[in-house]
């Protein structure tokens, strides 16, 4: 079968069956917890300044809006609810209270993020939210689990890159049977052999729906997740099991399978879409020009500790998630544009 459909196949026995994320330790993420159990962390549960600072971008981008009455809060794959929770809370304490919409899948995780957010109503997917009024949307570490599509450069030119069994019936990579050369953009056709071509249809269908909405709803908004900000070859298919890597073939349904985003060709897409592409930066940069610096100041005053300076060194610093993940914002009807890209 294609990779793709391995990957999305694999992905959605994974997120149906359980709650993939590690448990904070005793005291709560907001007093720096470490991760225990699950098999990964994302940076809400690491921190409530992660989500805070969000909630600032948001209540900033709507006071220079016009503070307009109805404003919907979008999340794509909440997670437990723990970034909606922290965000909304700093939101309102500026005033900004949103209608909340949650696009979850896993039966597992709405239980969890009904309990986290009350009230909020539930999406299989962005076809059943609102498009009455504007739209602020956050997605932090969604895209990356959507399946990928890879070709491969053979001696006979591209072919699809697929997952088959072996003599021992282990799972393995090999080269599809179907010529794929028109698949592939001209100027990247003559690549070496066995060089890999990844694409994410999904991602591509999910970032034109919300530039469509931007532009015709007004409002903003903004993508969190580990990728690169330039074209490249490769595969970056990977595996998570218990914090650890993992081979992506070997416990298929059983481990997250996720892989790098492609934001230099989502800015595109938005683009297309009618969307306001308001940049992309570093979560490390990002988080720095929101001011977390000065949240981990204040937090630590207050008793917070070296737990405090730890949750900060791991959000922004260049060897944990400052430079790996990435920031990518949209725009659109009329809003002004947000804070942390720039000059505003």
């Amino acid at each position: 079968m294609p990779v793709a459909r391995f990957m999305g196949e694999s992905n959605a026995r994974y997120y149906a069956s359980r709650d993939p994320l590690g448990a904070p330790d005793p005291g709560g993420h907001s007093d720096g917890g470490s991760a225990r159990g699950g098999d990964f962390v994302t940076a809400p549960d690491i921190s409530q300044m992660f989500g805070e600072m969000i909630a600032l971008w948001c209540a900033d981008l709507w006071t220079r809006a016009g503070r307009p009455q109805d404003v919907l809060y979008v999340e794509l794959g909440p997670g437990r609810g723990t970034l909606a929770s922290d965000a909304l809370r700093v939101m309102q304490r500026h005033g900004l209270a949103p209608r909340v919409h949650l696009v979850e899948g896993s039966p597992v995780l709405r239980a969890k993020q009904a309990a986290a957010v009350p009230g909020a109503q539930f999406h299989d997917d962005l076809a059943s939210v609102p498009e009455d009024a504007p739209i602020l949307l956050v997605a932090n570490e969604f895209l990356d689990a959507l399946p990928v599509r890879q070709l491969v450069r053979t001696e006979s030119g591209w072919r699809e890159r697929m997952v088959a069994l072996d003599e021992d019936d282990a799972f393995v990579f090999s080269a599809g049977p179907n010529p794929m050369d028109d698949a592939v953009p001209q100027d990247r056709r003559q690549a070496e052999i066995g060089t890999i071509l990844e694409t994410n249809p999904g991602a591509a269908a999910v970032m034109d729906e919300v530039a469509r909405r931007t532009a015709r709803q007004g409002g903003a908004a903004l993508f969190i997740d580990y990728g690169f900000l330039a074209p490249r070859y490769g595969s970056t298919l990977q595996a998570v099991k218990g914090h650890r890597k993992a081979d992506p073939l070997e416990f298929p349904g059983i481990a997250d399978l996720t892989a790098l985003v492609d934001f230099a060709t989502l800015a595109g897409v938005a683009q297309a879409g009618g969307a306001e592409w308001l940049s992309a930066t570093t979560q490390g940069n990002w988080l720095r020009a929101l001011g977390i610096e000065a949240r981990a100041q204040a937090l630590q005053d207050k008793g917070g500790g070296e737990a405090v300076a730890r949750d900060l060194h791991r959000l922004v610093h260049a060897e944990e998630m400052g430079e790996l993940f990435k920031v990518m914002a949209l725009g659109g009807g009329g809003w002004p544009a947000g804070a942390g890209f720039g000059p505003v």
